[in-house]
């Protein structure tokens, strides 16, 4: 049985993968598995394989302090190099002549909502360059 939190890690995962398509990306995987390491989404534009690490987070208002930072400040420097080497693993498996690119995408979920209900969307692109590792 999914924890509350591994649900919640879901519907943002969707709700990102929907704001991806929308904005013009094909989604070629979800959850990618390379031995321990995961990838949340691998998607495509004309000129880019992106990977992206999805990080939501549920809030009573966008205008609320964050104790912990925004939902990127989740992504550290170990979750970094595992974004970097699963990325490296699935280029492995799926050669690509694109370029490369690994972006963060942060889902804010409304906390006093009965249902999931997403408050805001933001896309960081190239959240993860090679000075961060």
């Amino acid at each position: 049985m999914k924890t509350e939190k591994r649900l919640i890690g879901d519907f943002g995962e969707r709700m990102a993968a929907k704001f991806l398509r929308r904005h013009g990306y094909r989604i070629v995987a979800r959850n990618y598995r390379a031995g321990h390491l995961e990838l949340d989404i691998v998607a495509k534009n004309r000129r880019e394989i992106v990977f992206v690490e999805v990080k939501t987070r549920s809030v009573v208002s966008l205008d609320d302090e964050m104790p912990y930072g925004p939902p990127s400040a989740a992504v550290n420097r170990a979750k970094k190099q595992n974004t970097v080497d699963a990325a490296y693993a699935y280029l492995r498996e799926n050669p690509s002549s694109l370029s490369p690119r690994i972006d963060v995408i942060e889902v804010y979920l409304d906390k006093n909502a009965k249902k999931p209900k997403v408050l805001k969307i933001n896309h960081l692109q190239n959240a993860v360059t090679r000075r961060d590792i």
